[in-house]
């Protein structure tokens, strides 16, 4: 059995970018204990209760902030900005200017670039043991996008295990924005196998096709009669299907789902039958995009000692839409001038009940 513990803070202690990291923990009167490091305002250690009352972590990470630094995979538990997901060809435009972005997923611009928010060391404020705000100022022409842009992302930890995640932000000149948080998931544990025998529940009649750069064909097609339907909850091994053509290209699932219950009902559930944990994702965004790690390739090894492998953690990514910037048949994700860009996300943990 892995006995879970909170990373050391002093193992988060270094300069990067010429500013000092740290760990900041939450925490509540239930029992669960959030770790954040102000390196990329993210995530490292989300921990549970399990249904034998055992402290359980339940997203990946690392114990040290140079791990994090010299990662494979450069967004565990990150913001991700300023835009999350893809933009094809690594283009757009806004009133007839082009601007042009890093191609760092193939042709495509994935989260901002591989210098973006991710691997910035951001400014932070901390009140008492239940909320931690994190600024940053993105100048304009970083990462290619235009604006001097300034970002504020709050992490609240309710008694309720609900962790609060809002966005806001202002930039002075027209831009582009899709904020994000990209935690992977195991409720089984960190490090304690594949998801793949989750169950997921996503009640959404619409998901997002792509080709084969991963860039949407259309606004959405229907999940019925697909492996995409998760409308009743559904283990995903029993969805996977690495034939269909879709899912080959991705390698699973990596696919954005059109959100029509926004605010009222989670947009995403997942639990594990062996933890009994139960995640529950509400968002105001337009989307979730729903992802099972299928480019993790065991080259970073987690808090738990194990190596993150494929299908080892699921992301439920709360956002607009993939190539909005060039696809204006999507929601806009136009920020103007002066305008305050608004955006909240809720984790809620509990345990199944299986009656």
């Amino acid at each position: 059995m892995t006995t879970y513990r909170l990373p050391d803070s002093a193992r988060f202690k270094t300069k990067h970018r010429e500013k000092n990291t740290h760990l900041i923990v939450l925490q509540n009167q239930a029992g669960m204990q959030v770790a954040l490091t102000d390196y990329g305002a993210r995530i490292v250690s989300i921990i549970v209760p399990n249904q034998q009352g055992e402290p359980t972590d339940v997203v990946l990470g690392f114990d040290n902030i140079e791990d994090y630094l010299n990662a494979e995979a450069k967004f565990l538990g990150t913001t991700v900005g300023r835009y999350a997901n893809r933009i094809a060809n690594a283009r757009f435009e806004l009133d007839g200017q082009e601007y042009l972005l890093e191609k760092n997923n193939g042709s495509n611009c994935l989260h901002g670039g591989s210098d973006a928010f991710h691997d910035r060391v951001w400014d932070r404020q901390v009140s008492l043991q239940h909320k931690v705000d994190f600024y940053y100022t993105a100048n304009d022409g970083e990462g290619g996008f235009p604006g001097n842009l300034n970002v504020h992302v709050s992490y609240e930890l309710t008694d309720e295990n609900e962790l609060k995640i809002a966005y806001r932000a202002v930039t002075d000149q027209k831009t582009v924005l899709n904020l994000t948080n990209h935690a992977y998931f195991n409720l089984h544990g960190e490090g304690q196998g594949e998801i793949l025998d989750h169950y997921v529940r996503i009640p959404s009649d619409q998901y997002i096709p792509t080709n084969e750069d991963q860039i949407p064909l259309n606004t959405g097609e229907q999940v019925a009669d697909t492996p995409f339907d998760f409308r009743s909850e559904t283990l995903i091994s029993d969805k996977l299907d690495l034939s269909h053509p879709q899912q080959a290209v991705a390698k699973g699932f990596d696919h954005s789902y059109v959100v029509t219950s926004i605010d009222k009902e989670p947009v995403a559930t997942a639990r594990s039958g062996s933890s009994g944990i139960q995640l529950e994702v509400f968002s105001s965004e337009p989307s979730v995009h729903f992802y099972t790690g299928n480019h993790l390739f065991g080259k970073d090894t987690g808090k738990a000692g194990k190596a993150y492998t494929p299908y080892t953690g699921l992301c439920f990514e709360t956002q607009h839409f993939p190539n909005s910037p060039n696809m204006p048949e999507f929601p806009s994700v136009i920020l103007d001038k002066g305008q305050e860009f608004q955006s909240k996300t809720i984790y809620k943990f509990s345990l199944h009940n299986k009656s």
